[in-house]
């Protein structure tokens, strides 16, 4: 349903202008990230741990989303935005390792945060504000929206932990 957007959109304006592969990613990645959220919390009877999944997969749908749509640092096409890619790597990679138990989610979301924070540093020390449409502000503002949602699903994740006797 939520691809129907886009494709009415379409009729009625010449500013969106999406392709057949676009609709393919987005699929892929609403699917992916569903799919991701059903298989991860079946077993999870604990409702705050269900939110701080919730969340963290959907900070990674809407960072590699806004990423591969605009980019956050300059356009899409700005090399520095590859940086992001890192973060939902690590993600996964973090997950894995801590087989999707609180405690390691905790740890990998605050290191989650921690990259997003370091990209953020990397781009303002390298001048890539001077990117249009990028500005101090601009990258100071995405990136500290997409670290809180981080931090925040690491908070979740230590108060889940706190009642899950099975947390490493």
């Amino acid at each position: 349903m939520l691809l129907m957007i886009p494709l009415i959109a379409m009729q009625f304006s010449n500013e969106v202008v999406w392709t057949l592969s676009d609709f393919v990613i987005a699929g892929t990645l609403l699917f992916g990230t569903g799919l991701s959220y059903t298989l991860i919390t079946r077993k999870s009877g604990q409702t705050i741990y269900r939110i701080a999944i919730g969340v963290a997969l959907f900070t990674g749908l809407l960072l590699i989303w806004v990423n591969l749509a605009v980019g956050l640092i300059g356009s899409e096409n700005n090399p520095v935005n590859l940086l992001y890619f890192g973060v939902i790597i690590l993600g996964i990679i973090g997950s894995l390792i801590a087989r999707f138990r609180s405690r390691g989610m905790q740890t990998t979301m605050f290191a989650m945060g921690l990259t997003q924070t370091m990209i953020t540093v990397i781009a303002l020390i390298g001048g890539f504000y001077q990117s249009p449409p990028s500005t101090v502000l601009h990258i100071i503002g995405i990136n500290g929206f997409f670290i809180t949602l981080f931090v925040l699903s690491a908070l979740l994740f230590r108060y889940a932990a706190k009642g899950d006797k099975s947390a490493i």
